[in-house]
């Protein structure tokens, strides 16, 4: 049996991630912050899917709580055959009036995390001649929209060079990149939804499925919805200056997936 170790799992699109590869039989290893949440998690998808789910609590915020994951990840014993870099957040605001310390946080949790947790993931995926990394960017990454935006680019940039730098070492990568998703974390950041039409919503569960196709084909790059397909396709023909607007009346103060590391 295998096994799947996601960061942000307790909600969201992490959350969706644990009950798809639970419900497919994989063992997990589940990681956020509330320790609460993530027994609860646990022993409902163990007695659902009659799987092991493990706890880890970390603050991806954190060095010390970036260090516990990457060692789980490097243990040769109990190894970990499927990473999901879900965990992240949207900060609310725009650029000069979010503080310092809140886009270092953002930079830390959806970068140096990533790269860190990827590194520990596909060194020893690579021993094996197995596996896969998924990191949840965004279409933030194609439009021009501040720190969220250029951290997703990142994202995406960073996973699609080492895929090509791993190719043919049997380890696949590849950058997730969502639209709008709810979640409860529009409500608990008090970021209204009113301005988003209806069409731009996607179903976490039929995402994740997506999304794991795309894994499993070999994509180094997912955009799993048919409209945020030709939207992103779009971009391409409108000037950058037009973009900055059209991010801007979308949902200028969040990410579109506005996911958080709980």
């Amino acid at each position: 049996m295998t096994t799947a170790l996601i960061t942000g799992s307790t909600a969201g699109i992490g959350a969706a991630f644990a009950r798809r590869l639970a419900a497919d039989g994989h063992d997990l290893v589940l990681v956020a912050r509330d320790t609460k949440r993530l027994r609860e998690q646990a022993t409902e998808l163990h007695d659902r899917h009659g799987i092991e789910a493990e706890v880890l609590t970390a603050d991806l915020a954190q060095d010390d709580g970036i260090e516990a994951v990457a060692a789980r990840l490097a243990d040769r014993k109990n190894p970990v055959d499927l990473l999901v870099n879900n965990a992240g957040f949207g900060n609310k605001g725009r650029y000069l009036d979010v503080p310092m310390a809140d886009e270092l946080k953002m930079l830390k949790v959806h970068c140096e995390a990533v790269l860190r947790l990827t590194y520990a993931a596909t060194q020893a995926m690579c021993e094996r001649g197995r596996g896969g990394v998924i990191n949840v960017a965004s279409v933030a990454a194609f439009l021009p929209r501040g720190t969220y935006g250029a951290s997703k680019a990142w994202v995406v940039q960073f996973t699609q060079g080492a895929a090509k730098d791993l190719a043919g070492s049997g380890v696949r990568l590849m950058a997730l990149c969502p639209g709008f998703v709810r979640t409860e974390f529009h409500q608990r950041a008090g970021m209204g939804t009113d301005n988003i039409p209806g069409w731009m919503w996607l179903d976490a569960d039929k995402l994740v499925a997506s999304a794991l196709t795309d894994l499993s084909r070999g994509k180094s790059l997912s955009i799993p919805d048919p409209r945020y397909k030709v939207l992103m396709g779009a971009t391409k023909l409108v000037p950058r200056g037009m973009l900055g607007g059209i991010s801007s009346r979308a949902g200028r103060k969040y990410g579109p997936e506005h996911r958080a590391q709980r």
